[in-house]
């Protein structure tokens, strides 16, 4: 049997459900997902193998305007991740007007000659459909995309209209990770994502995007079968450390647990987590607290 594999770089800007679409298509949640822009800082690489086709799809940030050093460590993450694929999926919501940024994407597209699909994401919120015939034809009048998927990330419809579409730009050649093999990322990384996501979900507008999740140590007890982890929170203000610690410590408590939950699903295995926060201020600013987080 010969094996194929295909790269496929998802964009778009922030908040279109690219993270909902990434673990739609590999069936298993490997990006966080919130309801907050700039939820994805960093590439993540999801793995489906199909029969003889093996997907390696790049979950990329929201195309957004850099305003901290971390935010354009995110904005070179998205150019980087369309820099060397065999297709690039953008993805947009069924309502709305056409970006600045997502032009500026479309234009790089046409300069890198890089195949592009379109998929209109969240079609289970429109009540009509002309206004997705709108839609289509408002991004077809900037590229010539080589196809256009209408689809649900939260209910799946139009997911194997898409695998169908992607299957003709895999490549011959060999598998680039075991054919079970979901993500990239170490456990340690996800374990921090599941943290941050739950941070992400508890916490008010202005809290989230100046916190990171650091996981200090994972180690399995040898007596018995539990994972001692434990994790800090970093924030930029005093203010936000008393909020994301909560009266008599319930807010964190609540996060933990969550978090902890998911946790030992994911790990399959009982977890006994330990959360800290402390306060870095500014430093989304801050290169040498950016790469100790993992972010280089």
């Amino acid at each position: 049997m010969q094996t194929k594999s295909a790269f496929v770089a998802i964009v778009g800007k922030p908040n279109v459900g690219k993270s909902s679409l990434l673990n739609r298509l590999v069936g298993e949640k490997v990006a966080i997902v919130s309801n907050k822009p700039q939820t994805t800082r960093t590439r993540i690489n999801g793995v489906l193998t199909k029969g003889e086709t093996q997907y390696v799809f790049i979950d990329t940030p929201g195309l957004h305007k850099a305003k901290t050093k971390l935010s354009e460590y995110m904005v070179k993450q998205v150019a980087d991740s369309v820099a060397d694929v065999d297709v690039a999926v953008l993805v947009v919501e069924p309502k709305g007007e056409v970006t600045k940024a997502e032009q500026e994407l479309i234009e790089n597209f046409k300069t890198m000659r890089l195949p592009a699909i379109l998929v209109i994401n969240k079609i289970d919120l429109l009540s009509q459909k002309e206004q997705l015939l709108e839609r289509i034809s408002a991004y077809s009048k900037l590229h010539n995309f080589e196809a256009v998927v209408p689809m649900s990330a939260m209910t799946g419809e139009g997911t194997e209209d898409l695998f169908q579409e992607l299957e003709a730009f895999a490549c011959e050649g060999p598998h680039f990770f075991p054919d079970d093999a979901m993500t990239d990322q170490p456990e340690r990384v996800i374990v921090g994502e599941i943290i941050r996501e739950k941070l992400l979900n508890n916490m008010q507008e202005e809290i989230p995007h100046g916190t990171a999740v650091s996981v200090e140590s994972m180690k399995e007890r040898e007596d018995k079968p539990i994972i001692d982890i434990e994790a800090v929170i970093y924030c930029e203000r005093d203010n936000h450390k008393g909020m994301i610690i909560g009266k008599n410590g319930q807010m964190l408590k609540k996060i933990a647990s969550q978090a902890r939950e998911e946790i030992e699903a994911f790990l399959d295995i009982k977890v006994n987590l330990q959360c800290w926060v402390k306060v870095r201020e500014d430093w989304r600013n801050k290169e040498t607290i950016i790469r100790y987080l993992g972010f280089n």
